[in-house]
């Protein structure tokens, strides 16, 4: 089974896989590493333009590291899940000081890097040494699922146990790298969540969920929860040149490292936040459409509140706890990380034609 499966696989990607990859130029593995951790729970096509912005600034691990956090969160914004831009500079940083700076090349230590978990890992070693280690990623998931009929949520650790398995099982002992690619391939475009291209998958002889008509009920969805929703009240100050004031967040946490609008759960947290710092009432504040976004375990509702003050920036960084912004347009030098929600946020600022001037 293994020599058919593997076989099948990677006969099809060499003739239907994809070869011009903006990180399969180089096998680097640290450019390699980049690309993985991007591709966590990211389309290909969403990572691209990231990518290549990034590793432009970031060419090697050494610059990566020397890097301030907010400037690699800046070149991370809009890409989302940003414990990975974090967790990238903290290893790079432990790549230089634990490796003097190379990329290490045995699993277990590949492992140990923040941020880098058994099916990336293996990708890494794949990729950058042909080395043999399965990978189980989400598509990889979705193809043995199907193949081997297996019922229940993937993410499950049962169902994942049997998957792992499998996944060891059918790895090549050659053509390691073409494999690996080949298998991500294969379910980025024809193993597909939703009509999957099951007429041309080279693996249809032998797929059970295609035998039994199941390729549709198959992976198991998970578990279906209602999710809570938090609501806050944020203030966006605006100064007379049309910038707004910004906190950094705390570096753990949602949006860690990140900056963001000061948050408040009622009027009165903010009224008394307006008075303290910027001797302005809260009925000076004009509210914006609001903005929710959703979290893999609760959906935040924002609730932008407009405060327009006459005061002048300060440079841009005040204590070193937030900064002045102008959106779109930002000062030399000013490169911060921005959550997508915040970003909306500020485009409905400078859409905002009315305001208090204090």
């Amino acid at each position: 089974m293994q020599n058919t499966f593997s076989h099948k696989v990677l006969t099809w990607f060499h003739q239907h896989g994809r070869k011009h990859l903006p990180w399969q130029r180089n096998r680097n593995a640290y450019n390699i590493w980049v690309a993985e951790i991007m591709l966590q729970q990211t389309r290909v096509e969403t990572v691209i333009p990231y990518y290549e912005e990034f590793m432009y600034r970031f060419p090697d691990v050494r610059q990566l590291a020397a890097a301030s956090t907010d400037e690699v969160l800046h070149h991370w914004t809009g890409l989302g899940y940003y414990a990975r831009a974090r967790n990238l500079h903290q290893a790079a940083r432990h790549i230089c000081t634990r490796h003097a700076g190379k990329f290490p090349a045995t699993f277990n230590e590949v492992l140990a890097l923040p941020g880098v978990g058994r099916s990336t890992a293996a990708a890494i070693l794949a990729f950058s040494f042909q080395q043999p280690h399965a990978i189980l990623d989400g598509n990889v998931k979705r193809i043995l699922t199907r193949y081997f009929a297996i019922a229940g949520w993937p993410g499950d650790s049962r169902v994942e146990a049997q998957l792992w398995q499998h996944a060891e099982a059918l790895l090549p002992t050659a053509q390691v790298a073409a494999y690996t690619q080949a298998m991500m391939d294969l379910g980025a475009t024809i193993c597909t969540p939703a009509n999957p291209g099951c007429l041309i998958c080279p693996l249809n002889t032998n797929c059970t969920a295609y035998r039994q008509r199941r390729q549709h009920q198959l992976p198991t969805p998970k578990p279906t929860r209602r999710l809570p929703q938090r609501e806050v009240l944020v203030a966006l100050v605006q100064n007379r040149d049309a910038a707004v004031w910004l906190e950094k967040r705390p570096p753990a946490g949602i949006w860690g490292g990140l900056y963001s609008f000061p948050e408040f759960t009622d009027a009165s947290g903010m009224e008394k936040w307006l008075q303290k710092t910027w001797q302005i009432n809260f009925s000076k504040a004009t509210a914006l459409p609001a903005v929710t976004h959703t979290f893999s375990h609760f959906r935040l509702r924002m609730y932008p509140q407009l405060i327009q003050v006459n005061k002048k920036p300060n440079g841009i960084m005040e204590h070193g706890i937030g900064v002045w912004y102008k959106y779109p347009i930002q000062k030399p030098g000013q490169k911060i990380g921005l959550a997508a929600p915040i970003k909306n946020i500020l485009q409905q600022v400078t859409q905002h034609k009315k305001g208090i001037l204090a």
